[in-house]
C-alpha cells in the first residue's frame, strides 16, 4: 500500500482579510461603489423612500431618481491576491443612522470618504468622523457624469482636508475605477503605517 495515499492534504492559506469602509453622503454612490467591484452578489440594505422620510433624506433635485436608501449597512467583497481579500463595508449616509458607524469602522484598515460636489455639505461629517478616529482615508470624488465639476484642490479647501489625505476623482460604476481607488486607500493606510513605525 502506498503511504502517499493517506498523506494529510496540503491546503493553501487563506488570503488575510482586511476591512475597509466606504463612507459618505446621502446619495454619493456608495451602494454602487460596493456593487461595481464586489465578486459576490453584494449584501445591501436599501429600503424604498417614503413621503414621510422625504424630509429627513432630501437630496434636493441633485438626485431626482433615487428612489432607495441605506439603512444599515451594504457588503461585498473582492480578492486582491491570493494573500489579500478585502472586505468593503458601506455606511448609511444619513445622520439618522449614524449610530451604526462606530461598529461599521470597528477593525477598519481604511476607508474611502465619498464625495459628490454638487453636495459637498453632505461629506462634513463623514471626514470629521475619520480624522476624530484616526482612521486613514482617502477622499474620492465620485465623478458620475465624466467630468469634474470643480478642480481638486478647490474641493480640498472646500472640505478642509490636509495634503496628507489622499485625494482622487473615480468611477463609482466603473470596476476598474473602483479598483483603483480602493488600492489607492490600501497605499495610504500602508503608508501611514510606515511612517508611524
Amino acid at each position: 500500500m502506498d503511504s502517499k495515499q493517506f498523506a494529510e492534504p496540503v491546503s493553501a492559506k487563506p488570503p488575510t482579510p482586511v476591512k475597509i469602509v466606504i463612507a459618505g453622503g446621502f446619495g454619493v454612490g456608495k451602494t454602487t461603489t460596493v456593487g461595481a467591484i464586489s465578486e459576490i452578489k453584494p449584501l445591501t440594505t436599501e429600503a424604498a423612500m417614503t413621503s414621510t422620510g422625504a424630509a429627513v433624506d432630501d437630496a434636493g433635485g441633485d438626485v431626482p431618481s433615487k428612489t432607495t436608501t441605506t439603512v444599515a449597512l451594504d457588503f461585498g467583497c473582492i480578492t486582491i491576491d491570493e494573500e489579500v481579500k478585502l472586505y468593503l463595508f458601506g455606511t448609511p449616509g444619513q445622520d439618522r443612522f449614524g449610530f451604526m458607524w462606530h461598529d461599521l469602522v470597528l477593525g477598519a484598515l481604511g476607508a474611502l470618504v465619498i464625495v459628490d460636489t454638487r453636495r459637498l455639505d453632505d461629506c462634513y461629517p463623514a471626514v470629521d468622523y475619520f480624522e476624530k478616529a484616526g482612521l486613514p482615508f482617502v477622499v474620492g470624488v465620485n465623478v458620475f457624469d465624466g467630468s469634474l465639476k470643480h478642480d481638486l484642490e478647490d474641493v480640498r479647501w472646500a472640505l478642509a482636508v490636509s495634503d496628507d489625505v489622499p485625494l482622487i476623482t473615480f468611477d463609482a460604476r466603473q470596476r476598474l475605477s473602483v479598483r483603483d481607488a480602493l488600492l489607492a486607500v490600501l497605499h495610504n493606510t500602508f503608508r501611514r503605517a510606515s511612517a508611524a513605525s
